[in-house]
């Protein structure tokens, strides 16, 4: 195990240079230069704008700009925002803390209620319960985030005054719960729209799981039922379902751009969407990078997950 955590570990750093690479080209196709956003409301010639891009290398191959910005990167040194003028990884440690806690928060809400949901409607097939539930995610998947925001917002917070409207408060300026307070509803819209893909998955894979021999000859022997369902069943049901999961803590974390401007949150995703319209390019790929390691590192603990779930899984 410990050898194969530290294969995969190393397997990253090439991992995040192929992204690295992808996203440097990306950037580089977008059409305008990050130097009119920096002089926008300035009086500057077309001159002074050439000569400026001339000096931050804009004018240089771009198979240079991309050596020198990979040669920095290995150095640690991520870039310098075109538009803030501050490191780029300073930018991303003032705005990680409510978009981490928001997908964390998220992803706990998709788990605690998807799962339950679609074992439920699995063990109690062609029932009220399951018709119940295959229709509610349906009409769940179709609703974007953002309307389940504004909903939740008028709701719980307009009307009842249950959270707060709109904001954040740091966790160093009280506490963990009442930033958890402050993250409650933009959590909750993220995870409502998850939940039902990872239910019916649930719900598909706890059927597949039912059907195999062993669990007919579990239930042939006499097991209790709820031990057949719990035990056995749920438990190879997980390793499958725990894709999903890694797959909604990336969709979480590239989606919350959204739900961080319904409720008015500065998040990463909020960073992202600025630095994207204003051609900033060192902080977007530095973002990008941010972003891809996170799930780089949760792809890796999901792995040994699926060891502690299934001990027959032989790592090479």
């Amino acid at each position: 195990m410990f050898k194969y955590a530290l294969k995969r570990t190393i397997l990253i750093i090439p991992t995040l240079f192929v992204i690295l690479t992808i996203v440097f080209c990306l950037m580089q196709a977008i059409p305008g230069s990050p130097v009119y956003a920096m002089v926008e409301g300035q009086d500057y010639t077309p001159q002074e704008i050439y000569e400026l891009e001339e000096k931050l290398g804009f004018h240089r191959p771009i198979w240079e700009q991309y050596i020198s910005y990979a040669s920095n990167i290995l150095k640690g040194d991520w870039g310098v925002s075109y538009i803030s003028r501050k490191p780029v990884f300073q930018a991303i440690l003032e705005v990680w803390e409510p978009t981490i806690l928001m997908t964390i928060v998220a992803t706990i809400i998709t788990v605690v209620i998807a799962i339950p949901v679609g074992v439920l409607s699995a063990t109690h097939r062609n029932s009220f319960l399951d018709y119940f539930v295959t229709s509610s995610s349906m009409v769940s998947m179709t609703i974007p985030t953002f309307c389940w925001g504004l909903l939740l917002c008028y709701v719980l917070a307009y009307k009842w005054n249950w959270f707060p409207i709109l904001g954040y408060e740091y966790i160093r300026k009280k506490n963990l719960w009442n930033s958890i307070v402050f993250i409650a509803l933009p959590s909750l819209s993220l995870g409502l729209h998850h939940v039902a893909s990872l239910a019916r998955l649930t719900r598909s894979t706890m059927l597949d799981v039912l059907n195999q021999d062993y669990i007919r000859t579990a239930k042939a022997k006499g097991l209790p039922r709820g031990k057949v369902y719990y035990k056995h069943a749920l438990k190879n049901t997980l390793s499958i379902v725990a894709t999903n999961i890694a797959y909604s803590i990336a969709g979480m974390l590239g989606g919350s751009a959204v739900t961080e401007r319904v409720f008015g949150i500065r998040g990463m995703g909020t960073l992202a969407v600025n630095s994207l319209s204003q051609r900033d390019y060192s902080q977007e790929q530095a973002i990008v990078l941010f972003t891809a390691l996170i799930c780089l590192g949760v792809n890796l603990l999901l792995d040994i997950f699926y060891k502690a779930l299934d001990p027959r899984i032989e790592f090479e």
